[in-house]
């Protein structure tokens, strides 16, 4: 920033008075707040937190120094503004992707100005002598990921893409969808020359957005409930290996005491019930021998 640009001591030290002024309204908010959801607070707050970030600026830009505050940041759209019965909308996208194989996208395109020639015909574009009916550039589509993706987007809308997009070596990124409120609609080809210049966030009446970083934060959910989970099984299968532990000596007690074996099935000494009862005609044979 120039010497002539900066601000004067005197606005810093009136934005110094601002915040003093805010922290003050803040507190009263706080003090005669009639609930958790109170809009005087939250007004408060948003008035504060524009104030000390103007007063950091201007002291980093007159005197080179910041503030220990640390401004929170707002990922959400500001309040609606926009009418409360639109007559007419806009619906802006926006859908990130990376170029990951470069050759399949290559050979796509070059499939499609193959099938195609026109597809890849540009207006005052040269023709091509080895493609009749088609241009120069149907040419070089399979050695070009300009001219490709240009073949690309012109044969297949822009959600078929999305659902196909690893056919054409496409990795998505992020992607957003506003629905933007209007008081009617614009006149045919007034924003075409710049067509995202106006979009104002706070006519949007609803967004969606798709990002990996919800991703990223749902795997971390689940890793910790598999954790958990595995944590429990672990436990249930040392319960039950001390049960059967504890099942097995009481067995091996009870037989030393001629009651249940091994298998559970309960032993008998020949007189008891539960087991055969003895031949007496046995007994009086052995006892001659």
């Amino acid at each position: 920033m120039s010497d002539a640009a900066q601000p004067s001591a005197a606005e810093v030290r009136a934005a110094a008075e601002a915040v003093k002024a805010a922290l003050d309204r803040h507190l009263d908010a706080v003090e005669r707040r009639s609930g958790e959801d109170d809009a005087a607070v939250y007004a408060a707050f948003d008035e504060l937190a524009a104030a000390a970030e103007a007063y950091d600026e201007l002291l980093y830009d007159t005197y080179d120094e910041v503030t220990p505050f640390e401004i929170p940041g707002s990922d959400g759209l500001p309040a609606y503004a926009g009418p409360e019965e639109p007559s007419a909308l806009s619906v802006l996208i926006r859908r990130d992707y990376t170029v990951v194989e470069p050759q399949r996208l290559l050979s796509q395109a070059q499939r499609i100005a193959d099938l195609d020639p026109g597809s890849a015909t540009e207006p005052g574009a040269a023709q091509s002598p080895s493609r009749p009916g088609g241009n120069a550039a149907a040419a070089v589509v399979g050695s070009s990921v300009h001219a490709a993706l240009g073949v690309l987007f012109g044969e297949y809308e822009p959600d078929e893409i999305a659902s196909r997009h690893k056919e054409f070596g496409l990795e998505e990124g992020d992607s957003t969808l506003w629905v933007a409120a209007a008081e009617e609609p614009p006149e045919p080809g007034e924003w075409l020359a710049a067509p995202f210049e106006q979009a104002d966030p706070q006519r949007v009446v609803c967004r969606f957005d798709v990002s990996s970083v919800f991703d990223e934060e749902l795997d971390f959910v689940d890793e910790s409930e598999e954790d958990e989970s595995d944590e429990d099984v672990e436990d249930v299968a040392d319960d039950e290996d001390d049960e059967d532990v504890a099942d097995v000596e009481d067995d091996e007690d009870v037989d030393a005491e001629g009651g249940k074996g091994a298998n559970g099935a309960r032993r008998g000494n020949g007189n008891g019930r539960g087991g055969s009862a003895a031949d007496p005609e046995l007994e009086v044979m052995d006892r001659e021998r």
